[in-house]
């Protein structure tokens, strides 16, 4: 028999219908949770679908390289400016808006791209366009997926969350030899404008569904950014300082890495693309296993510094890596620590905050330091380099900010233990 308190919790969900339900709902939603990071993955697509097929672009526009990586950057630079806010916007107006706007703002840029490809500054325009409807999905789509998650589930859904990346380059990945062996490139951006289509009619038809959060949290069931402590203002400001370097260094390595492989190791674009899909679905992968290895017991700081250790590793090893397998295993190592590590940093709020109380505002600021790590990386090592024989430069600049971060996350991990420390006394 259902007991009254479970009888009353569902009667007052019908009658509040779209008004959001706590975290820590029993039940969740899967549907809501498969929407966030459905609409997160599609961000990442957008963001990915110029480098996949950048060797052809360079080839027939003759970009800059410097404003080739700008195309990348760019996205970034709305989301320094409009994370937080938007962190803040969602908490209080719910993310409905803000997802039916950025899919607006895609189309939109996607026909100023394919309008005029030939005007690099055109190209520029219409990507800073889709870079403000990224902003808005990269921040709403992982508090869509916690928002919607059973309690007990929470890290599962969090390595999910943190795989919206590497699908949306999956996917992009696994597009371009289709859309070059048929259209060309343009067939990238069409693909997006019809996504982004059908992204905007479910998220309307979602509003129907009274178990899915569309809503903004009821009072006291997240952590406003006013409400968070001193201490744990700067420790999120911590994890966001190691989301800035990390991006810095992992975008650079992600909107270059078909380029390179093209230019220092002679291989044709489509062999290059196949390069590219290993690390990136190693990515996937780990970024899942995160979740599996948290729910666990896996220290999260722990696990974090020894995959950013990894990947330092891997970029001090660049010049005495080639085409042969020591190439491949050097793909296989960068990956896996490329899924571990966002994985713990999508999963940080919750750490420092309490399980269940990572909110928007929180996400808003990790997204800060993201953001300037991705508007830094892609065009810093088309700066540092700008020809064949220099790739192994930017390497060396990549491992030294690397290390950085290494360094960051030892620290960070040095006051997660003291705050088990202080819950446990």
């Amino acid at each position: 028999m259902q007991s009254v308190p479970d009888a009353q919790a569902r009667t007052c969900r019908r009658r509040l219908c779209h008004h959001a339900r706590p975290v820590n709902d029993r039940t969740g939603s899967w549907k809501g949770v498969w929407f966030g990071v459905g609409i997160a993955a599609f961000a990442a697509y957008q963001q990915f679908k110029l480098p996949v097929v950048l060797p052809v672009l360079l080839e027939q526009y003759g970009y800059e390289r410097t404003l080739a990586g700008g195309f990348v950057a760019v996205y970034a630079l709305a989301g320094l400016l409009l994370s937080v806010w938007m962190g803040r916007f969602v908490e209080r107006r719910g993310p409905l808006t803000p997802v039916l706007a950025a899919m607006a703002l895609i189309v939109a840029g996607s026909l100023i791209t394919l309008a005029r490809p030939e005007l690099g500054l055109l190209v520029l325009a219409g990507r800073a366009l889709e870079g403000l409807g990224f902003t808005a999905l990269a921040v709403s789509g992982p508090v869509l997926a916690s928002a919607n998650a059973p309690l007990r589930h929470l890290p599962i859904v969090i390595g999910l969350s943190a795989a919206w990346i590497p699908l949306g380059q999956l996917a992009a990945t696994g597009l371009a030899p289709i859309a070059l062996a048929t259209t060309g490139w343009q067939l990238l951006w069409w693909l997006g404008i019809a996504g982004a289509v059908l992204a905007a009619s479910a998220a309307l038809l979602l509003r129907l569904d009274p178990r899915v959060v569309l809503a903004p949290l009821r009072r006291g069931a997240g952590t406003s950014s006013s409400a968070l402590s001193a201490h744990d203002r700067g420790t999120l400001a911590l994890v966001a300082c190691i989301f800035g370097l990390w991006s810095c260094q992992y975008f650079g390595y992600m909107t270059w890495l078909p380029q390179y492989l093209v230019e220092a190791h002679g291989l044709a674009v489509q062999s290059a693309l196949i390069g590219y899909v290993v690390p990136v679905t190693l990515v996937a992968v780990f970024n899942v296993a995160v979740g599996v290895l948290l729910r666990a017991g896996v220290e999260l700081g722990a696990l974090m510094s020894g995959a950013i250790a990894t990947q330092a590793l891997v970029w001090l090893a660049m010049p005495i890596t080639g085409g042969d397998w020591s190439g491949v295993l050097s793909l296989v190592i960068y990956g896996i620590g490329a899924g571990i590590v966002p994985g713990c940093l999508f999963a940080a709020p919750n750490a420092i905050l309490g399980a269940g109380r990572g909110t928007a505002a929180a996400f808003g600021i990790l997204m800060t330091g993201r953001n300037l790590g991705v508007l830094v990386g892609p065009v810093l090592i088309a700066l540092v380099s700008g020809a064949a024989q220099r790739w192994y430069d930017g390497a060396l600049v990549y491992a030294a900010i690397t290390c950085v971060a290494l360094l960051l996350a030892l620290t960070l991990r040095a006051r997660l233990n003291r705050r088990r420390a202080r819950a446990a006394a």
